[in-house]
């Protein structure tokens, strides 16, 4: 499982009367829901047509599904997706084969969450599982924290692109990314896979304000520094629809991307290597170390001290 997982869940397990007793549909509930909301999104599919079915009450929905489905919205974990077959669903298992076709369009990281008489209808299909039986699913998993990389820009966006599609706020923090050094070029790309829809996500930038170490550290002007990014980015940002804040600090070491949805950390940051077989380690971080990671770059704060701050465009 990556670090970050979409899923397409039908509407039945949100049911009351799809499990045995009331405390069954609970626990299940909220086992998939702490895997979900530490580590996953929801697909809302048809632009919203599936998330509308639980505001009627033409189903006896269950009061854990209801609390999680809007602990998921609050999280940002619930992005709209476009229609991918074109007559709308009727039952629960129309609405699995719509996952299915938008799984075809866009594929999903993570599967399709349904109940055993849904599972019924699709035997054969691995993306396919029941809420009960998650851990057979290759797809699902809470205990796998770590992802190995080689260190390139294609797995860097392969591994990143649902965070960046989805998330609604993003700290790229690594101590010494330059746009203009060959091997952070690929930071631009990464930005751009952030951009082209609304609202556009709020995005920083945080690195230090000089460059090598001990006795070759060298105190960067800000002019310089500010037209290395500016040169760099603003044309692509702009054609995005993208504004990014950079934070230019006296000194950190560790490097992260931090987001809504998940935070990593980044041994190397987003600097990558032209050797072919160089690869890292990125480590997907608990909800409270990466909130106490986002508010270390939080200026007023203190653990740090800013040096300069500008915006591109």
């Amino acid at each position: 499982m990556p670090l970050l997982a979409d899923f397409s869940i039908t509407p039945d397990v949100f049911d009351s009367e799809s499990y045995s007793n009331e405390e069954l549909g609970r626990v299940y509930l909220r086992d998939m829901g702490n895997v979900i909301c530490g580590q996953g999104l929801v697909r809302d599919h048809r632009c919203g047509e599936w998330r509308q079915l639980f505001a009627k009450e033409s189903r006896s929905w269950h009061r854990a599904g209801k609390e999680l489905l809007r602990k998921v919205d609050q999280q940002g974990r619930l992005p709209g997706f476009k229609p991918a077959l074109r007559a709308a669903p009727g039952t629960d298992a129309d609405w699995c084969t719509e996952a299915l076709a938008a799984h075809q369009i866009r594929p999903l990281l993570g599967g399709v969450i349904v109940t055993e008489t849904v599972k019924g209808s699709f035997q054969s299909t691995e993306r396919v599982e029941r809420i009960d039986r998650l851990d057979c699913a290759t797809w699902w998993g809470d205990d796998n924290s770590s992802v190995r990389l080689l260190r390139n820009d294609s797995d860097y966006i392969q591994e990143l692109q649902t965070i960046l599609s989805f998330a609604n706020s993003l700290q790229f923090i690594d101590p010494h990314l330059n746009p203009a050094r060959q091997d952070y070029r690929g930071i631009r790309n990464l930005l751009v896979c952030a951009g082209s829809r609304k609202p556009a996500p709020l995005i920083e930038i945080h690195r230090v304000c000089y460059e090598g170490s001990g006795p070759n550290r060298e105190i960067l002007k800000k002019h310089d520094l500010e037209m290395a990014f500016r040169s760099n980015l603003a044309s692509a940002l702009h054609s995005a629809g993208l504004k990014v804040e950079v934070f230019v600090w006296d000194d950190f070491h560790d490097r992260y991307l931090i987001s809504n949805l998940v935070g990593i950390s980044l041994p190397n940051g987003f600097n990558t290597s032209k050797k072919p077989n160089d690869v890292t380690t990125w480590t997907r971080l608990g909800r409270d170390d990466s909130d106490d990671v986002q508010r270390e770059f939080d200026p007023p704060n203190g653990r740090h001290k800013i040096r300069w701050q500008f915006s591109i465009p």
